[in-house]
């Protein structure tokens, strides 16, 4: 697993929706529109504050780095990227 250092936090991306409520599949065009903002917080860095792992977060559409470790997407960013904590 990777660690964060100093004030970053290690998020998972919450899938986009496949169906909408109604039940109506959704094209890979409109998948690449919808991107989620929302994640859960897998590992915390020794100075982030006010987060901790587990917490589902809401961040800004262009915060932190893409990473892929071990077939699985994560983004990394600075605690203050965080704009809420559900």
């Amino acid at each position: 697993m990777l660690k964060p250092t100093g004030k970053r936090v290690l998020v998972t991306k919450k899938a986009v929706e496949q169906k909408t409520q109604g039940g109506i599949i959704l094209p890979e065009s409109v998948k690449e529109e919808a991107k989620d903002t929302t994640g859960e917080v897998v590992a915390v860095g020794p100075k982030a504050e006010g987060i901790k792992v587990g917490d589902v977060v809401l961040f800004g559409e262009f915060a932190g780095t893409d990473v892929r470790l071990d077939g699985k997407e994560y983004l990394l960013m600075p605690d203050e990227d965080v704009l809420a904590i559900f």
